[in-house]
């Protein structure tokens, strides 16, 4: 990644560990009581306040059900929830993004909160599956489709499935899955979860999966 990435990846980073503090200030909640409710280490949820460190989708999803948010609320305070007749435009490069050193999420009509769908622009960093420390699973659906180059999908206890342009694929979430670029290129994808049982929007609810 050139200077030019990385310095946006680190502003990025800056920017969610606000929105994050932002977020726990208003409940009046110590880093301890996110950690609890999230399932996360207190010393990860610090470094993420701190821009210090990105988080997998798993793991970001796991934070957003703990603070008892929707996932969009962590890109933007301004918002409405879903309701019949919504209706959300997102313009070619104006999508909410959140980066990691593997992938990169293009968040897709960000600013509807409580939706079960999360659509996201992807583009996989990964090269090799060995970049990974683990699986990310979570509860729910998931559907990927390939726009730019040749995609490696690696889903525990089945076979690596290999995808081209405008291959796609459905699964169960929970089984552990890593995206992991087949050439030379990054790959594009979209990829649409969709998040079982009522919207987050309450305080009390904690991560289950």
């Amino acid at each position: 990644m050139n200077k030019t990435a990385l310095s946006a990846a680190g502003m990025d980073r800056v920017s969610l560990g606000e929105r994050l503090r932002q977020i726990r200030k208003e409940r009046g909640w110590t880093l301890a009581e996110v950690a609890r409710r999230s399932g996360l280490a207190t010393s990860t949820v610090s470094k993420v306040e701190r821009g210090l460190m990105s988080l997998a989708y798993d793991r970001f999803m796991q934070l957003a059900d703990g603070l008892g948010v929707d996932v969009s609320e962590l890109f933007a305070q301004e918002g409405e929830v879903f309701a019949p007749k919504s209706f959300s435009l997102t313009r070619a490069g104006e999508a909410e993004h959140h980066e990691t050193d593997l992938y990169v999420y293009e968040m897709l009509g960000a600013e509807l909160r409580n939706k079960q769908m999360v659509p996201m622009i992807g583009r996989i960093r990964a090269h090799d599956v060995r970049e990974f420390s683990e699986f990310v699973k979570h509860t729910g659906e998931e559907f990927l489709m390939v726009l730019e180059g040749s995609l490696e999908v690696h889903i525990e206890g089945r076979e690596t499935a290999h995808l081209g342009v405008h291959d796609s694929i459905y699964f169960d979430s929970g089984m552990g899955h890593l995206y992991v670029s087949a050439g030379a290129k990054d790959v594009t994808i979209v990829v649409v979860c969709w998040q079982p049982g009522p919207a987050r929007n309450g305080e009390d609810k904690l991560f289950t999966g």
